[in-house]
């Protein structure tokens, strides 16, 4: 089916007009009407755009034109990511009804690129969470398995792709949301270093670690997206200038001479012992290929949780002060006056774990406390990323599981914050430090869910990163394995 093949695989078939866009996007479309009211990936889908997006790439192919190699490649959007003209509702019955008059910058990238736009995808509200049950719409299933959790907040964009209900997807990561559901659905995931993407566009949760990345099929597509993505923008004053190397130049199937750095403080007796297991496997894969595996320590490891949840709760509570029912979104009606407006539009327009986060950040930074907790995570944060930077002074990329256990089952967290925040113990620490990690299918646990390899790099060493990650994917079989989707008893 043409909705199973990669993007770049695609683009040879659209290249050589084996196949139309148009047909491509309605092969899509065909598997959305097939598995989506079974995995609810989707919260708007866009198909008379996508299809006249599709029309105009197969003008261009039928003309001879030298097309970008995306063009005609169905995408999903994480619906955090403003597209003009199309509701964006970061899964918050607040922006219910928000319409931006304006592209995100990735959008304007992605345009240019010819891409087809199917949908917006589900997220944990604001991208505050790690399992996508905090949607204030609906729960994202996990294609491998109905019943668990998809990840989060990047569920929605994680399962579509899983589920073949799109190419490839676009989502963000602030603490893990991208790799982390990237891991529990068997995709690729990446989070660019910080600064590599523009933001603009992007609605805000924690602005010094929220960035935009790519999930995919293989890593070639994920190279293929970060090389559309990347780039400075005048419009975010967090983007670096700096050129953006070809990505695709580090698909190199060889780790010969790389060192490969495996911190001790991730392999804790909290870890799943399956999930270790296949950890471990893929390792000695990269070994068995002449890399160099060398035990290292990450000492600052355990206080990134909790660094993690007084930085991102602040910086959410400064930002999501604009949602105010004056401006824009959703205003409690007849209000007795204007504090009361305000608090009931917060009170209604928020779900719990929004306003949970909110009051979290805005007793950190409250007066007798910034010092005690916000100004003290600072520091912490700081030598999280000293770790690192010592790390990369002896090895090239660092190997870590990354998630600690496979996925749960729907509604086995929700009611336990602290077991669900520790969901993103693998993931927060390079968020803090601002680094460029991808997350690959690296095995199976015996239930049959995937399980992910997290590989991190140094600043800006996105090509390093994605070369370790080639290099296993094309020595392994784990990135071809498709999820059989049980609805109504007949498998998909």
């Amino acid at each position: 089916m043409l909705y199973e093949l990669t993007a770049h695989a695609l683009h040879e078939k659209l290249k050589n007009q084996e196949i139309t866009a148009v047909e491509l996007a309605e092969s899509v479309y065909a598997r959305v009407d097939e598995v989506e009211r079974h995995v609810k990936g989707y919260l708007t889908l866009t198909k008379d755009t996508a299809l006249e997006q599709a029309n105009r790439a197969d003008t261009g192919f039928q003309k001879g034109d030298e097309m970008p190699p995306l063009a005609g490649i169905p995408i999903a959007i994480k619906d955090v990511i403003c597209t003009k003209g199309v509701r964006t509702t970061c899964g918050s019955k607040i922006l219910e009804s928000f319409v931006p008059p304006y592209d995100a910058t990735v959008m304007t990238k992605l345009y240019k690129q010819g891409v087809v736009m199917i949908g917006k995808t589900n997220m944990d509200e604001f991208a505050m969470g790690s399992s996508t049950e905090n949607s204030a719409y609906q729960i994202t299933h996990n294609p491998w398995n109905l019943d668990t959790i998809p990840g989060g907040s990047s569920g929605g964009s994680a399962a579509v792709v899983s589920a073949d209900t799109a190419v490839c997807s676009l989502g963000s990561d602030t603490g893990g949301s991208i790799r982390q559901p990237a891991a529990l659905c068997g995709v690729v995931g990446m989070k660019p270093t910080y600064g590599r993407v523009s933001r603009y566009g992007l609605v805000a949760f924690a602005s010094s670690l929220d960035q935009i990345g790519p999930f995919t099929k293989d890593v070639t597509d994920c190279a293929l997206l970060l090389n559309a993505i990347c780039g400075s923008d005048v419009l975010d004053a967090t983007s670096v200038d700096m050129s953006v190397p070809d990505f695709t130049q580090g698909l190199i199937n060889d780790v010969k001479g790389l060192k490969i750095g495996v911190p001790k403080e991730y392999f804790t007796p909290a870890l799943d012992t399956e999930i270790a297991d296949c950890i471990h496997s893929a390792i000695a894969v990269l070994e068995g290929l002449g890399a160099t595996v060398k035990e290292i320590s990450l000492p600052h490891t355990e206080y990134a949780i909790a660094t993690y949840y007084i930085i991102a709760p602040a910086e959410a509570s400064a930002n999501l002060a604009r949602y105010d029912g004056v401006r824009y979104g959703y205003r409690h009606e007849n209000p007795e006056d204007l504090i009361n407006m305000y608090k009931r539009t917060r009170s209604e327009g928020f779900g719990e774990e929004v306003k949970r986060r909110i009051m979290l950040g805005t007793f950190a930074l409250s007066a007798g406390y910034q010092d005690a907790y916000y100004k003290k995570a600072q520091k912490v944060r700081t030598l999280i990323k000293s770790d690192f930077d010592a790390a990369f002074e002896k090895v090239d990329v660092i190997a870590t599981p990354t998630s600690p256990t496979p996925a749960f089952k729907i509604g086995e967290r929700i009611a336990d914050p602290l077991q669900m925040y520790l969901s993103d113990v693998m993931t927060t620490p390079a968020s803090h430090a601002g680094l460029p990690g991808i997350s690959v299918p690296c095995g199976f646990v015996k239930s049959g869910l995937p399980v992910g390899l997290q590989l991190l790099g140094a600043p800006f060493a996105e090509e390093k990163v994605l070369r370790v990650a080639y290099t296993f994917e094309q020595n392994t079989e784990h990135h071809r394995q498709k999820p059989q989707i049980q609805t109504n008893g007949v498998v998909s």
